[in-house]
């Protein structure tokens, strides 16, 4: 009976956290209170303090789970054949995270334009701004994983560059009442990824600029 009872409290554990990645991508940390996330899982305010610390705890450890989760997409995205239109994985991520889907469901996306700007406002060494940076790292290293290849060409890697690039081009659009500037934002923000306009030719002439 004990160990069922551990087995039941990591269960309601994870799908706590895992609701909560989800209402704090679509709603915001602040807006998220820890009721709201209990209930979301079936269960009541009072055993909240048997799972988590605190709140920052609980938001730390469902920002993580969020990036993961961006993290094991980028990893199928590789796996697999490119899809019609896409020439590599890389082009296959930038039409998936430059897409009116991604920037109308936040709930499901990636946690870095969801919740950068209340990471940016976050106390230094909070457990909200230690967990986004350490996801942007992970998410820096994904994309740097799938711009693999082209370095054989002689091309600088600048996946943090690029990641900033994608973050802000979503940021933009989820906040314009445009609906055609929306779609610009997010179209040009690809084509100048593709275009490799960000990117450098490596060699000699390029060192020198540095």
């Amino acid at each position: 009976m004990p160990r069922m009872s551990r087995e039941v409290t990591e269960q309601h554990r994870r799908q706590v956290v895992e609701n909560a990645s989800r209402l704090i991508r679509e709603k915001g940390p602040e807006r998220v209170s820890v009721p709201e996330v209990m209930a979301s899982a079936g269960l009541t305010h009072g055993g909240f303090y048997r799972h988590f610390a605190s709140k920052d705890d609980l938001l730390a450890q469902a920002l993580a789970v969020a990036f993961t989760e961006r993290l094991a997409a980028m990893d199928r995205i590789a796996d697999e054949p490119a899809p019609p239109g896409a020439v590599s994985a890389r082009d296959a991520f930038l039409a998936m995270y430059l897409s009116e889907s991604h920037r109308d469901h936040p709930a499901d996306g990636c946690p870095a334009a969801a919740v950068a700007a209340d990471a940016a406002r976050a106390e230094p060494g909070s457990p909200l701004r230690t967990s986004f940076t350490a996801g942007v790292r992970d998410l820096a290293e994904g994309l740097h994983g799938l711009n693999g290849p082209e370095r054989d060409a002689g091309v600088v890697d600048r996946p943090l560059a690029e990641l900033a690039l994608l973050v802000g081009a979503v940021l933009l659009a989820r906040a314009s009442d445009d609906a055609a500037l929306s779609r610009d934002i997010l179209d040009e923000a690809r084509g100048l990824l593709r275009d490799r306009a960000i990117r450098e030719p490596a060699g000699p002439e390029a060192d020198s600029a540095g």
